[in-house]
């Protein structure tokens, strides 16, 4: 059963993290509404958002009396709560057991690699990104063998929040200087995501010249 009213999404335009949760409304075909955060005004840090999400992070949405924080943790929710035939997130345990490991992916590798180096270009933060770059690379390599053979990351026959989980950063990784070039199964991964009903995208940003 649909929400009885739009659910609040708390983000802020250029984070990936939001995006995820956005896309994953929208695939869903859910009523809702956003609401930006004024992340550099430090509005994330006042009371009545740390009230929502005391971490201090987008996005943060709230569906009736129910508040849930965290990406991962809002496509987890949606799916198990708005996905009747299951297939964003399979009841069958094998599957399940693949989508967490991309979830930890996501939270690993993908946060402190591809998403970190973005940050580092789009808010002209200085960092050694010897790290970021090494991290975004392994990612890259497992992400592009599997895809190789599958279509989707989890191995299941249609896109699961797995694939939510990892596009964004992904998409937008030759922002943070991570050119997917050499990585055509990724690609045409991005492509077939791209392609799903109701997808919307995240705003671009400047692709820094290459060194």
């Amino acid at each position: 059963m649909p929400p009885t009213q739009p659910i609040r999404l708390y983000r802020f335009n250029l984070s990936g993290h939001a995006h995820r949760a956005q896309l994953m409304l929208s695939l869903l075909g859910l009523p809702f509404e956003m609401v930006d955060v004024d992340l550099p005004g430090g509005a994330h840090k006042a009371p009545d958002f740390l009230a929502r999400n005391p971490f201090g992070q987008v996005p943060v949405i709230e569906d009736g009396d129910l508040t849930v924080a965290d990406s991962n943790a809002i496509l987890v929710y949606l799916a198990g709560r708005y996905d009747e035939t299951a297939r964003w997130l399979p009841r069958d345990p094998v599957a399940a057991a693949r989508i967490q490991q991309w979830l930890s992916a996501a939270a690993g590798p993908l946060a402190f690699g591809p998403a970190r180096a973005r940050i580092s270009h789009l808010f002209r933060r200085q960092m050694d990104l010897a790290e970021p770059r090494a991290l975004a690379g392994q990612l890259f390599a497992v992400m592009e063998s599997q895809l190789s053979q599958q279509d989707w990351l989890a191995g299941t026959a249609a896109p699961t929040i797995a694939d939510v989980a990892l596009y964004s950063y992904t998409a937008h990784a030759p922002e943070g200087g991570l050119p997917l070039d050499a990585y055509p199964a990724i690609r045409a991964w991005l492509a077939r995501t791209e392609a799903l009903p109701g997808f919307v995208g995240m705003a671009r940003s400047p692709v820094p010249a290459a060194a």
